[in-house]
């Protein structure tokens, strides 16, 4: 008998993450500097940790209720008001993940029957597109271009459109660009969601992290909330990305068969994580202002340096990552990739790991250090100029 056989063949056709083999070379090697993981460099912030750890001391490592502790839900729910301008019922509303991926999967087979469309706009984070082909729907992906800022334009969603779509995954502060939507754009594509009566699954995870102006929902523009899966989460926002814990926030509607998988699938999110996670929303946006401001200077410092190696990259306004263009180079995102890590010992991600349309470029994270950075671009201005 061979067990490759009985492996379930949409999970043999998943293709591998493009990001998973970078960090596996770089492992083997000494005195690498990685741009290449998607985290904050920050500890999570130690008032938060305090009220982990007194969890624990305190024995309360029992279950929680399948949605969540009822303060969790009720934090949440505060958070998005104060800070989003976004309100949802938290007794009905809002259902706690083990991170924002199991939210978005959460959505997804809540969602999506056998065949039906889902659009992805591209370059975009990697777990999207496998999701969607495992809860037995298709992936329809568009492209996003540097020169439009890297946003999804009302030209494009119109024309992928077809009578099988459902869904319209919104990946806004986007992984890997740092493009954003900002309000008007979103209003441009309002009209055209509600006119073929899309859901909207919103992954806001970086919502925090908009460095010009400030972030504007799906959900606030009018007429879209009722239709749209808002998640978010505390990874990037409050440095929280080894908790594990994100949430969803739709009508009950959907809510409710999203929190019935989450039953039988997870049962709760963990405990000390959620405990933590209500001292962050209480205590946390004077730690989330802070991050964002020293971001904010590293942004500027990775975008002046790669342009002036001769990187073209355009300006990121949210999430953590720049995104230049290697066109200059000759070489294709892979082997600009290789190479850097070879040569150089900087570890930077290809721009089609994110999808075909990211070929020409590669991500670079800026949620390391400044003498990280300062070496790392010293470095790879180094290796571009050899290959001149």
């Amino acid at each position: 008998m061979s067990l490759s056989d009985k492996v379930s063949r949409k999970v043999l056709d998943l293709k591998p993450s493009g990001i998973r083999k970078f960090f596996d070379i770089a492992a083997e090697m000494t005195d690498v500097i990685s741009l290449g993981i998607g985290e904050p460099d920050y500890p999570t912030p130690w008032h938060v940790r305090d009220a982990g750890i007194y969890s624990l001391e305190q024995g309360f490592t029992k279950y929680t209720p399948n949605a969540g502790f009822t303060e969790l839900r009720n934090q949440i729910s505060a958070y998005l008001e104060r800070r989003m301008d976004l309100s949802y019922d938290p007794k009905r509303e809002i259902l706690v993940t083990v991170g924002g991926s199991e939210a978005i999967d959460l959505s997804f087979r809540a969602l999506i029957e056998p065949g039906d469309e889902v659009i992805i706009p591209e370059p975009s984070f990697v777990c999207y597109v496998p999701l969607v082909t495992m809860a037995g729907g298709k992936p329809v992906t568009v492209e996003t271009r540097a020169e439009d800022g890297f946003r999804l334009t009302p030209a494009v969603l119109e024309a992928a459109i077809t009578d099988k779509t459902k869904i319209l995954l919104l990946p806004y502060p986007c992984n890997p660009t740092g493009g954003v939507m900002p309000k008007d754009a979103l209003e441009a594509i309002a009209p055209i969601i509600e006119a073929h009566d899309l859901i909207v699954v919103s992954d806001e995870i970086y919502a925090e992290l908009t460095y010009v102006g400030h972030h504007t929902s799906i959900a606030n523009i009018p007429g879209m909330k009722e239709r749209t899966v808002y998640i978010g989460g505390f990874s990037k926002s409050y440095s929280m990305t080894g908790w594990r814990l994100g949430y969803a926030c739709a009508p009950e509607a959907v809510i409710k068969p999203m929190t019935r998988i989450h039953q039988f699938g997870i049962m709760s999110a963990p405990t000390t994580a959620q405990y933590a996670a209500i001292e962050a929303l209480k205590n946390g946006d004077e730690d989330i202002d802070s991050m964002r401001e020293d971001y904010n200077n590293r942004r500027n410092f990775t975008v002046q340096r790669l342009n002036e190696m001769g990187l073209t990259c355009f300006e990121p306004n949210g999430a953590f990552y720049a995104f230049p263009s290697i066109q200059a180079t000759g070489l294709t995102s892979e082997e600009f990739c290789t190479r850097l890590l070879r040569e150089e010992h900087v570890a930077v991600i290809p721009g089609n790991s994110f999808g075909d349309c990211g070929e020409g470029f590669v991500r670079c994270c800026y949620a390391t250090s400044t003498n990280d950075l300062i070496e790392a671009f010293n470095r790879m201005e180094r290796f571009v100029a050899k290959l001149k």
